[in-house]
């Protein structure tokens, strides 16, 4: 019986007391390569581990809007705020409005989600949101993500006994509910002295000052207990003001306090303000305090106490500080697993494609899991643009970001789009201009057929088992379930139907909802497809094959996946584990059988933009005696330096997993991850060690019979951390002219609607404020418009600033003066 795996804090501070009381080699912090170095004493462990399985690398998303779902009753539909729109939020015809969906609706509709194979509903947020903000749009809080009580549900979709009947209903079926929670932000209720949203001002120009009025760095105070008091008056770069009616709007009370906010201005995605800046107004708040995260740690492990909530899915991760973090996942999951939820699992949102950062917070930060918005951008790459089969097969040879000592890559959700980006079914049609029904229907397919094969825990966004499209992301890809009364939503074209959605789109027998709930199907019955190791197999060097095994580690079955994204068939010879063996077809079209030649090699194929899979018919001979292994490489690795790439080279064919260790001379090896793919590696977590610390490491291999063999330690150096060169919005030159391109230009004078280079729809620069600004009076109507640069649409910018990012709504109950404001610092275009 092996001994008992370390916890994650207990293994970084032993880790980190070792390597820092002991200095190996000092001074160099350039990457080191790896030098053998002499035999330590005899160790205390030679543990060595399986490559990690939480109980959660079998789960099935259904990720589904509440309020576009299901309309239960329509009691509730304005939330007890009477008919005027812009009080009450409710607009039927308005995508930015409250569609009418509940929870006793979703409720209704648990057997259908299920149907998918659906093993976990992720709910977006249900909590008592502002109803209207009217500087957005205006638009409602239909979505969840303006919080004013984080005690109650929104009463637009129920009540909490609502809540409490859905997840009854869904655990009496056997399915888990995630909860969509929000550290970040609250609703928009603070203003600021001038006026109620302003531009961000650094630390720099304006540090924090404490109740006296003196200067202090937050920083240095981030994950203790204690804080400077702070004086609304003095310690901000902005007095934020509330609003006498909004005075206690918010619940718990301690969120009414304005000193526990930023108060910094709006964020332009970047830098500092990425972390201290209001999302387009939305109160950000300061979680570096511990009244903060005390407070938020109430507030959710109430909902796992009093609900019986199974896991979090936590929105904007990546816009709060690394401490808050680091102290509010492990409290939580420890918490929730002392209420008996053995099984809590959180994963977060890090809307970012690169690795070495979102990996961060499963790693550095302590989390238990991230979403995979990495392979959602590799996915789309390879089944919707017919990208090269070599470069998913490269994607997939990272996954070693993730690995730990108590996490790893089968934990991520992967996905294929989302109600903030778009549908997978838009992406496709995009992609795919004038392809028709049918190659859409095949690459929608395909794509599913990556994500439930591959590693990972896939998601379902709700109604793209419908052919949900849509012209672009937000607002646009928040379709309803039920019969919409939404004029932009009627004229999308659904994929693998000739049905809209002017009726009801529950309908079972839709080719994707079949397709997806037998993918659900077949993993339930192979679980190793869902948690068997992943090991890259063979890539074509343009589109084409892609194959790839998943081992099973109990039985040493070995599952071959074969995916094409050529228009044509193809066929390859697959390297497997197994020589001179015979697999049959559980999955796709081909030959029912395939026999592997002495060397293990398999030609296996698969039809033109679909997939087949193949089981071993035996099991991976055990081996004699476990394969030798070498340290090749210590390597400095990721952007901002605070990781060691340490590679193993293993003198072997057979399936092995490989357990990294870490240690100073004298000190006890401590396991740092275990990998079960080649090529076997890890990306050592060094950013909380002394840089220049020395510090050793091994490799341990275990193979498929039990055998252990350890290489001889090699030698590597903490390197120095670095700032990584920012992310976000990207600084263009100014520009010559800024227009409001839109469906109103026709009604201010211009020739026809849509036009970048028409005089009236041109906006004038403020020299005072650096804005853009334009007024214009428009008669009762529903709009939409962006940015349009230099009177062309080669530079244009649309909802949140983003490049080419989608149309924003403009609703006008009568004729009146609207103002447009365009701020280049950030891209985003405002009306008032």
């Amino acid at each position: 019986m092996l001994p008992p795996r370390l916890s994650r804090a207990a293994l970084a501070a032993a880790l980190t007391t070792a390597l820092t009381t002991t200095a190996l080699i000092g001074g160099a912090v350039a990457p080191a390569q790896a030098a053998p170095v002499a035999p330590p004493s005899p160790p205390v462990s030679d543990v060595a581990d399986h490559s990690l399985r939480a109980p959660v690398t079998n789960e099935n998303f259904y990720f589904v809007m509440a309020d576009r779902f299901a309309n239960g009753t329509t009691a509730n539909d304005t939330g007890g705020l009477g008919s005027n729109r812009l009080v009450s939020g409710f607009d039927p015809t308005s995508k930015g409005f409250y569609n009418g969906g509940d929870l006793k609706g979703l409720t209704s509709k648990v057997d259908y989600i299920k149907g998918l194979g659906t093993t976990a509903i992720w709910l977006t947020p249900s909590f008592k949101n502002k109803a209207v903000q009217l500087e957005d749009g205006p638009s409602a809080g239909y979505h969840g993500y303006w919080i004013t009580d984080f005690t109650r549900i929104d009463p637009h979709l129920g009540t909490n006994a609502d809540l409490k009947s859905l997840i009854s209903a869904a655990h009496q079926r056997g399915m888990k509910v995630y909860f969509d929670i929000i550290t970040n932000h609250t609703a928009d209720v603070i203003s600021y002295e001038p006026k109620a949203r302003m531009p961000y001002i650094t630390k720099a120009l304006f540090p924090y000052k404490d109740a006296n009025g003196n200067a202090f760095d937050d920083k240095a105070y981030a994950g203790t207990n204690t804080f400077p008091p702070l004086d609304p008056a003095v310690s901000f770069p902005y007095r934020p003001i509330l609003d006498p009616a909004e005075t206690n709007l918010k619940v718990p009370a301690w969120l009414n306090d304005v000193t526990n906010y930023h108060n910094r201005g709006d964020t332009t995605y970047q830098g500092e303000n990425s972390t201290y800046g209001d999302f387009s107004g939305l109160d950000d708040l300061f979680t570096e305090k511990p009244q903060v995260v005390n407070g938020m740690m109430d507030i959710y492990e109430t909902w796992i106490k009093d609900f019986g909530v199974d896991g979090f899915r936590i929105d904007t991760m990546k816009h709060v500080n690394d401490e808050f973090w680091q102290t509010f996942g492990p409290k939580v999951l420890q918490f929730a697993h002392e209420a008996g939820k053995s099984q809590f699992f959180m994963f977060g949102e890090v809307f970012d494609t690169s690795r070495d950062f979102t990996s961060r917070y499963t790693t550095t930060n302590k989390m238990q899991s991230v979403l995979d918005f990495p392979f959602q951008d590799a996915a789309r790459n390879y089944a919707s643009k017919g990208t090269s089969a070599a470069d998913l097969q490269t994607f997939f040879a990272g996954d070693d970001w993730y690995t730990d000592a108590d996490s790893n890559v089968y934990q991520l959700p992967t996905f294929l789009g989302n109600h903030d980006m778009g549908r997978i079914g838009s992406f496709i049609q995009a992609d795919n201009a004038g392809a028709g029904d049918g190659v859409w229907l095949a690459k929608d397919r395909l794509a599913h057929e990556l994500m439930y094969f591959s590693r990972g825990n896939p998601v379902v966004y709700y109604g793209d088992e419908q052919g949900f499209t849509g012209p672009g992301g937000d607002q646009s890809a928040r379709q309803t379930m039920f019969a919409s009364k939404v004029p932009e939503y009627l004229t999308d074209d659904l994929i693998g139907t000739t049905a809209t959605h002017a009726k009801d789109n529950y309908v079972t027998t839709h080719p994707l909802y079949r397709s997806i709930a037998e993918l659900s199907a077949l993993t339930k019955q192979y679980p190793a497809l869902r948690n068997g190791a992943h090991q890259n197999r063979y890539a074509d060097t343009g589109p084409g094959i892609y194959a790839f095994s998943r081992i099973d580690r109990a039985t040493q079955r070995e599952y071959v996946v074969v995916l094409n994204n050529s228009t044509t068939a193809k066929t390859a010879p697959i390297t497997t584990f197994l020589p001179r063996s015979s697999f049959t077809r559980i999955y796709g079209s081909g030959p029912k059988l395939a026999f592997s030649n002495g060397g293990g090699s398999v030609r296996l194929g698969a039809p033109a933009l679909s997939a087949t899979v193949y089981a071993s018919n035996g099991r991976i001979l055990p081996s004699h005696v476990a394969p030798t292994a070498q340290i090749s490489a210590v390597e400095t690795a990721g952007a901002d330096h605070t990781r060691l790439n340490v590679r193993a080279d293993v003198a072997g064919s057979s399936f092995y997993e490989v357990t990294f260790q870490a240690r100073t001379p004298g000190k006890d090896w401590q396991n740092i991850g275990t990998d079960d793919t080649a090529p076997y590696q890890v990306f050592h977590d060094t950013s909380a060690l002394t840089p220049g610390t020395g510090v050793e490491y091994r490799a341990l291999v275990l193979d498929n019979a039990r055998h252990v063999s350890t290489s001889a330690p090699a030698a590597g150096t903490v390197p120095t951390p670095v700032t990584p060169a920012p992310t976000g919005p990207v600084q263009t030159p100014e520009p010559t002219n800024v227009a409001v391109a839109g469906s109103l230009d026709s009604e201010i004078g211009c020739a026809g609607d849509w036009d970048p280079a028409c005089d009236q729809a041109q906006m004038t620069k403020d020299p005072a404020t650096g804005l853009w600004k334009l007024t214009v009076t428009l008669p009762a109507g529903d709009y939409e418009y962006k940015a349009a640069l230099n009177k062309k649409w080669d530079e244009n910018y649309g909802d949140g600033g983003a490049p080419n990012g989608g149309n924003i709504a403009l609703h006008v109950a009568a004729t009146r003066s609207v103002t447009f404001t365009y701020d280049h610092a950030t891209h985003i275009i405002s009306n008032n």
